[in-house]
């Protein structure tokens, strides 16, 4: 049996059995963007795993990175580093002495000056700095989109989205998706550092992301839940979307880091839905929110879901949360951290001025 000296967060010394030390043990990993809703998540489970974990955030020092502080282990094995996407020596030095690389961090706009050459020119950084420190990482988990598989109008409705899919640049061009562009460029250009440099390259493609949040602020996913319940949007888009867990998708990062034989690419995504039966679960669980029951297009046919295959990431052993059970936990967390108002009860006329 192989006995190894650990040390717990205490300080203290024991022997412990080899395979009993979580999966991390001894790893330090770099999280790219570690404060964004994705990569808090990511932090939370590699600490819990036993990483030590160098995540690279703008400020250090600002507030809004509270919570990464506050995260168990976090004390003894985070450390947050100064570092900009677009500044490579930091980024090098976020890397450098690092056993694995998740890179999360990306601008999430439609301007196109602000997210093509940002996320390009930020993912080569990352990927080269991985390069650089080939003595010791020797995987590099990059967070693309579905953005980036399935904006492809040729696409049959009997076509299975899966990873050998891509998106049409042309056509995200020609209708100004410039997130959907930015996010299939970044990751050719992910694809080709990696064939150049050497370096053992993993994607996961996540859907649309909901679930509860770890971070104070609302992102762009949380929006998309939060204006069907605060009144702000009164009609649904005729529109489909798949739809994840945020834990889910950390957990596919950790996985496909971890699985010896992983490569490619991996879809993360539970379900495929029409935007009305997002809003009816969302009526069902919380009816008492002005959730719209009336489409925003009612002359167009309505539009059909498509099939998605999330089997590679199946096949190393993720089980995917509900959407219903995504959906409720992203409502609550909303409510809990102040975002979205408990709904009002009005009281009954009759208990008007009776004391209980």
């Amino acid at each position: 049996m192989t006995v190894v000296v650990a040390v717990d967060d205490a300080g203290a010394a024991a022997a412990v059995p080899a395979q009993q030390l979580p999966p991390g043990h001894g790893q330090t990993v770099c999280v790219t963007g570690a404060a964004g809703y994705i990569a808090s998540w990511l932090v939370k489970l590699l600490l819990e795993r036993g990483y030590t974990v160098k995540g690279t955030v703008r400020n250090p020092d600002d507030p809004k990175n509270g919570h990464l502080k506050k995260l168990d282990g976090a004390a003894e094995r985070l450390v947050l580093c100064k570092a900009d996407l677009l500044d490579y020596d930091a980024i090098r030095a976020a890397v450098d002495g690092c056993h694995g690389v998740f890179h999360t961090a990306s601008p999430v706009t439609d301007d196109p000056e602000q997210m093509v050459e940002p996320a390009v020119r930020g993912t080569e950084y990352v990927l080269k700095a991985a390069a650089a420190n080939a003595g010791t990482v020797r995987r590099v988990v990059f967070t693309s989109s579905i953005g980036a598989v399935t904006m492809d109008p040729n696409r049959g409705p009997d076509v299975v989205v899966d990873e050998s899919c891509w998106s049409d640049l042309e056509h995200c061009k020609k209708t100004k998706n410039w997130y959907c562009y930015g996010k299939a460029v970044a990751e050719q250009a992910a694809w080709e550092v990696a064939k150049e440099r050497g370096v053992d390259l993993v994607v996961v493609n996540p859907v649309l992301v909901v679930g509860p949040l770890l971070q104070p602020t609302v992102n762009a996913s949380a929006v998309h839940i939060l204006k069907y319940l605060d009144g702000s949007a009164k009609k649904y888009a005729n529109a489909v979307q798949a739809y994840v867990d945020v834990r889910d998708v950390a957990d596919a990062h950790v996985r496909v880091f971890e699985a010896p034989g992983a490569s490619g690419r991996y879809l993360c995504a539970e379900r495929v839905l029409h935007r009305e039966h997002v809003v009816h679960i969302l009526g069902k669980l919380f009816p008492d929110y002005p959730v719209p029951t009336r489409c925003s297009d009612e002359v167009n046919p309505r539009k059909q879901t498509y099939k998605m295959s999330n089997k590679k990431l199946q096949d190393l052993g993720l089980q995917f949360t509900s959407v219903n059970d995504s959906l409720y936990e992203t409502v609550r967390s909303l409510q809990e951290k102040g975002h979205l108002q408990l709904p009002s009860k009005e009281i009954p006329a009759e208990l008007n001025g009776v004391t209980a």
